[in-house]
């Protein structure tokens, strides 16, 4: 493993084109649309050394009649299983994983490869929800809302998730920093459930409104705090901290809560040119609610690259 951190050397890209933790279809279509937006492409001409791993298969989202809590487990099993194998190889291979889903349980492979690796890191969940959702209080038994829940294992996560990787819990609440949530306060009359959750844990949050005062800042000090519990983090991004009404890409849409493009890829820029950051999974990005001309996902594309180089969009 590389002692430099960050998108500097050679990158691993690997597509998981996959929506079946999510609350619908749409998500399985990220890859190939990023693909055809020219992500690979835009990462070269930035002069980025990228390994293409290619797609993994199509796994889209279906009704299962028995699993219901959580919602078609044994699909999304399959799909974790082959992207921490998969993702293991581009850590063995020395490079730097990106990693573009497809729905948020992915990233808990992520940090099960980064494990077996050898990296004992902390998480930067860069998302608008925390997904601290369990199937014993979410009756939906979406996984999708439940990824920081089985990455932490608490009490009435799954067990088949939350011992996916060599040990368990995969992380501990200190080593995951909050970044960019747009969910009330504990303090809120509004909060539900997992906002008091939230409030519970050992973690460092930094909220939407915090990181649009000076997302350059705020994005430092959030790695800065992460770093003293380990020597690398990884970054999981859910578009969803973008306002859809800046750019229409995430699954759950929020509307003005969530950051500018702008202010977000700033963010971004920071997390992933410093030294101590291991890795990116991008999730929920739904072509299907961009526009029809796939100007959405260029748009997206560019910024990503713009980021992953280091530079605000």
């Amino acid at each position: 493993m590389r002692e430099a951190g960050g998108f500097t050397g050679p990158i691993g890209l690997l597509g998981v084109p996959s929506s079946a933790a999510a609350h619908w279809p749409g998500q399985e279509k990220a890859p190939q649309a990023l693909r055809s937006a020219g992500l690979v492409e835009l990462l070269r001409e930035a002069g980025h050394d990228v390994v293409d791993h290619g797609d993994r298969p199509v796994a889209r989202w279906r009704p299962h009649p028995q699993e219901r809590r959580p919602h078609d487990l044994s699909r999304i099993l399959e799909v974790l299983r082959d992207v921490r194998e998969q993702i293991g190889a581009v850590f063995a291979a020395d490079r730097t994983p990106l990693v573009i889903g497809g729905e948020c349980s992915i990233s808990i492979a992520v940090v099960a490869a980064a494990l077996d690796s050898g990296l004992d890191p902390a998480l930067l969940y860069f998302d608008g929800g925390p997904d601290l959702r369990t199937p014993a209080d979410n009756p939906t038994g979406i996984v999708d809302s439940m990824t920081v829940a089985h990455v932490l294992d608490l009490p009435g996560a799954a067990a088949e998730l939350a011992a996916l990787g060599p040990r368990r819990p995969l992380l501990t609440p200190d080593r995951i920093g909050f970044f960019g949530v747009t969910s009330s306060p504990p303090s809120d009359p509004a909060a539900t459930g997992e906002d008091l959750a939230l409030g519970r844990l050992a973690s460092r949050t930094v909220r939407a409104a915090e990181v649009a005062a000076d997302p350059v800042a705020a994005a430092l000090d959030a790695a800065t705090a992460l770093l003293t519990t380990a020597d690398r983090f990884l970054v999981h991004f859910d578009v969803d901290v973008i306002d859809f009404y800046d750019l229409p890409a995430a699954n759950w849409p929020e509307y003005n809560k969530g950051l500018t493009l702008a202010d977000a890829m700033a963010a971004l820029a920071v997390l992933l040119s410093h030294p101590g950051c291991a890795g990116l999974t991008v999730t929920e990005f739904n072509p299907d609610h961009g526009e029809p001309d796939g100007s959405t996902a260029r748009t997206l594309a560019a910024a990503l690259v713009t980021a992953l180089s280091g530079r605000p969009s």
